[in-house]
């Protein structure tokens, strides 16, 4: 509790999965504004090799940064020693992709390829930002701190496993803890700046309880693990943890003893050592209808205050992550946007 702020009564305005998401993780209600994770990682590692990872939901980038779908250990590991072998001679190698001499052919005509392709003319701006991706991805700055990442990276048995939980209706998995242990490391190798942790299954139209218990309690060890993680690694004091939905859930049960969509949600910000901590902000009444607040005094004005929309939560976070007057954020800006002081 003294590393979270709760915004409580956020409005997604619609009922919908593929508007709320997009909502909730852009702060727009249409498609085009990239995450808030897409542009951390635009602003403060552009040529890291992963600068943003995503383990899953919502992870459009505006073509601001690039972003690394990571399923596995496996792959960084592939990627990072791709002449990786054990045993006394070539032959015995194991988890190879290629032998170093074949590697270092590889090597040498690719560097040829990429001297003419930056020596091309008349290239359109799509080309000249791949040219430079791609370049940046094999530079030896990235491939250096890909083998940092993997070296830190636990033998799969060390690796937190996949939980699972029937509720004889449905079944229920969970890779957070994992999820949460890749990120970690890739921050502490330098090689990643944000990252998106998924959890899915929250969408019970039938049987909720069971389901909501197990995946509200999965998802509380998941944050506990994660901070813990964090700590053990040292990079805890540098960690600002964003949780949301795409909206909640009705205020009543339906006929399968399941709740339905409903667009008033909840957005959770942890850090540590911060006096905006501890403290819940925003209301609803009971049936869970979101009540005015105002953006100054934080709170409740039926009279001059304004319903809490994602747009504030990411104008606001936009802000205090200093990347407000980025690039990025002045390409995608919020105009006529209250500011809510969530952070002071």
């Amino acid at each position: 509790h003294d590393r979270m702020l709760v915004i409580n009564g956020v409005d997604a305005q619609t009922n919908s999965h593929t508007a709320g998401i997009v909502h909730n993780w852009s702060g727009r209600s249409s498609e085009g504004y990239p995450s808030l994770t897409a542009l951390l990682a635009a602003h403060h590692g552009p040529d890291l090799s992963l600068s943003y990872l995503s383990f899953g939901g919502f992870s459009v980038t505006a073509g601001l940064a690039p972003f690394t779908r990571l399923f596995g250990a496996d792959m960084i590991r592939n990627i990072a020693a791709p002449a990786f072998g054990v045993g006394g001679d070539k032959y015995s190698y194991r988890r190879v992709h290629f032998y170093p001499e074949h590697w270092n052919t590889i090597s040498r005509f690719r560097n040829a390829n990429i001297e003419r392709l930056a020596a091309a003319r008349n290239l359109s701006p799509r080309a000249v930002r791949n040219r430079r991706l791609y370049q940046a991805a094999i530079s030896p700055e990235a491939t250096e701190g890909l083998k940092a990442y993997a070296a830190l990276i636990p033998s799969n048995d060390e690796l937190e496993q996949p939980e699972e939980f029937s509720s004889g209706v449905n079944t229920y998995k969970s890779e957070l803890r994992r999820q949460a242990q890749l990120a970690v490391l890739a921050f502490k190798a330098k090689v990643a700046v944000s990252a998106d942790l998924y959890l899915g299954g929250f969408d019970t139209h039938a049987n909720h309880d069971p389901g909501h218990k197990w995946l509200l309690g999965n998802l509380t060890d998941s944050v506990d693990f994660l901070w813990e993680y964090a700590e053990t690694h040292g990079v805890a004091d540098r960690l600002v943890v964003v949780m949301g939905s795409d909206f909640g859930r009705t205020n009543h049960y339906n006929v399968d003893e399941g709740k339905d969509h409903w667009p008033i949600g909840s957005v959770i910000v942890m850090e540590k050592n911060q006096l905006w901590t501890n403290r819940v902000i925003g209301e609803t009444d009971a049936l869970h209808f979101a009540h005015k607040i105002n953006p100054r005094t934080l709170q409740r004005d039926d009279a001059n205050g304004t319903i809490i929309y994602p747009k504030h939560v990411h104008k606001a976070l936009r802000r205090y992550l200093g990347v407000e007057h980025s690039l990025g954020a002045q390409r995608f800006p919020f105009h006529n946007t209250e500011d809510f002081v969530f952070f002071e």
